[in-house]
């Protein structure tokens, strides 16, 4: 099974989704990205799906559930890169992602998360990336 790689960016986390979710990889994504937002005190999480051609009502369930295990662990996810494609096949599953925040890319949803996350004025200054 692959894993998808989890990069500590300052105070957010950075999923670039790069293969074909099987329902195990998105099973296991759930819970290494869960087990890093608690490690490092995350903030934010950015999940990159530009990659992903196709997205089923399983992986949109997916999604959605991170988004929540996330909120509940105080952090903020969004989902960008999605293609017209896929959010066409998503309302046509019924599926509108409540509660996700997305963008249309990452620099977009980098500065979502940046507004989201401020919680001092102060800007984190590292920008060094980091496996998570």
């Amino acid at each position: 099974m692959d894993r998808i790689p989890i990069l500590r960016m300052g105070r957010c986390l950075l999923v670039t989704i790069q293969v074909d979710m099987q329902d195990q990889t998105a099973l296991a994504l759930q819970d290494d990205l869960s087990a890093a937002i608690e490690r490092h005190g995350a903030a934010g999480v950015l999940i990159d799906i530009s990659a992903l051609e196709i997205v089923d009502s399983f992986i949109g369930r997916m999604l959605t559930h991170i988004s929540a295990i996330a909120s509940v662990l105080d952090a903020v996810t969004v989902v960008v890169g999605m293609q017209p494609a896929v959010a066409i096949t998503l309302v046509e599953l019924g599926l509108s992602l409540q509660g996700v925040k997305t963008a249309l890319n990452v620099e977009r949803g980098m500065a979502l998360l940046a507004v989201a996350t401020r919680t001092d004025g102060h800007d984190d200054h590292e920008h060094d990336s980091e496996p998570a």
